[in-house]
């Protein structure tokens, strides 16, 4: 942690006091640490949207059952702006102000990350429904994701890329300041050049968070004698690098990561994305089941079909209220039961969230399938194959 970041967490610390860590008997508090500003507010617009209509359905349903008692859920949402320093403010205030029993987000690797140490060393359990980045959980007990890790992500491109393209040489084009993307490209390029050679990643471009001119580094990819472009940016850098890359020729295949699975991906690329891939987390387009049902139900209150971010959360908070139940009953004492949803979070086996089966076992992570996602000539995101451990 930076030293910025530490001398703002010890002023709130001091500013909001060591309270009585004690909560109502009638209510459990769950605090979100999401990006309802910033540079990517549709990631916290889609958390919000599928928490409400969770908190709907349980409040509605007369609460939360806990041993013997139900209980009333509150949500509270607190804005991260989308930027590392936010993030742990925003989650020691949750934790000392609000007094949550739990939090879930951030959900960008690069407010996670910071962020988890924070509920980590406040002894909170934490759940990020989307960062992939080994680090969040790395070390960390009490966090939590409900999504595939990166190194898991990266071999899963990178194989799809040799084996769909039948591609021999590989570009990369990513934000190295961002810890997602950067973590994701390397570890892209490692699978890639294991499966076609050493060298075989031709082109390795970075940019910094925040540019919007890439042609230098696409002129070089363009040059490089690729058969692939393999570009694991969030869904509002997309389309620049997209469109910058057919300006300057490029006419072969593109590959990305879940984080291109935005509902707001196809409105900023238009034609432009179609017929490209990208590796996430669940495919809306011919769902069934629970997740058509949710898909349906979202759409319906929303006015949009939702993204990966809203099913992981979706599943996020039911992972969360499956723990909280497990428990069996809740002392009132807060770190107490915050230790027990804990624990029982660690001992969640196959559970069926509506992208995919989970189990976890201690370090956070779940094991569970990742999806292989087509762009279709409707905009639509396609199921198009399932790749498991």
């Amino acid at each position: 942690m930076r030293k910025s970041t530490i001398f703002t967490t010890i002023f709130l610390l001091a500013a909001f006091g060591l309270a009585p860590l004690a909560w109502s008997a009638e209510t459990i508090k769950i605090g979100f640490n999401i990006p309802l500003t910033g540079d990517i507010p549709k990631v916290g617009e889609s958390s919000k949207y599928a928490a409400e209509l969770r908190l709907a359905e349980i409040n509605g349903a007369g609460g939360l059952k806990v041993g013997n008692k139900a209980y009333k859920l509150e949500f509270i949402y607190e804005d991260n702006e989308s930027k590392a320093e936010s993030a742990t403010t925003t989650a020691l205030k949750l934790i000392t102000q609000d007094q949550v029993l739990a939090i879930i987000g951030p959900q960008a690797s690069k407010q996670a990350i910071p962020a988890g140490e924070i509920c980590n060393s406040n002894k909170t359990p934490m759940i990020s429904a989307w960062s992939t980045n080994p680090k969040t959980t790395e070390g960390r007990p009490y966090v939590f994701r409900a999504c595939f890790l990166d190194p898991f992500q990266g071999p899963v491109a990178a194989n799809f890329a040799s084996q769909e393209f039948k591609a021999k040489k590989a570009a990369v084009l990513y934000d190295i300041a961002s810890d997602y993307p950067k973590g994701l490209a390397e570890f892209f390029k490692q699978a890639f050049e294991k499966i076609n050679g050493p060298g075989s990643v031709v082109a390795f471009e970075t940019f910094t968070t925040k540019d919007k001119d890439f042609s230098a580094q696409l002129t070089k990819i363009v040059n490089s004698g690729a058969d692939v472009l393999f570009t694991p940016q969030y869904y509002d850098e997309v389309p620049l690098i997209v469109k910058q890359a057919k300006e300057l020729g490029w006419n072969k295949p593109i590959l990305g990561s879940d984080s291109w699975g935005s509902a707001e991906l196809m409105k900023l690329c238009g034609d432009a994305c179609k017929g490209y891939f990208f590796s996430t987390h669940y495919a809306a387009a011919g769902a069934k089941g629970a997740t058509k049902e949710f898909i349906d139900k979202y759409n319906a209150k929303y006015g949009y079909v939702p993204d990966d971010v809203a099913a992981l959360t979706w599943d996020a908070v039911n992972l969360l209220c499956t723990a909280i139940q497990d428990t069996g009953g809740l002392t009132g004492k807060l770190a107490k039961d915050r230790d027990a949803v804990k624990d029982k979070l660690t001992a969640v086996k196959d559970f069926q969230g509506i992208t995919g089966k989970m189990t976890f076992s201690p370090g956070g992570n779940p094991s569970k399938c990742a999806v292989i996602v087509k762009i279709s000539d409707k905009g639509e995101f396609e199921f198009y194959k399932s790749v498991c451990p």
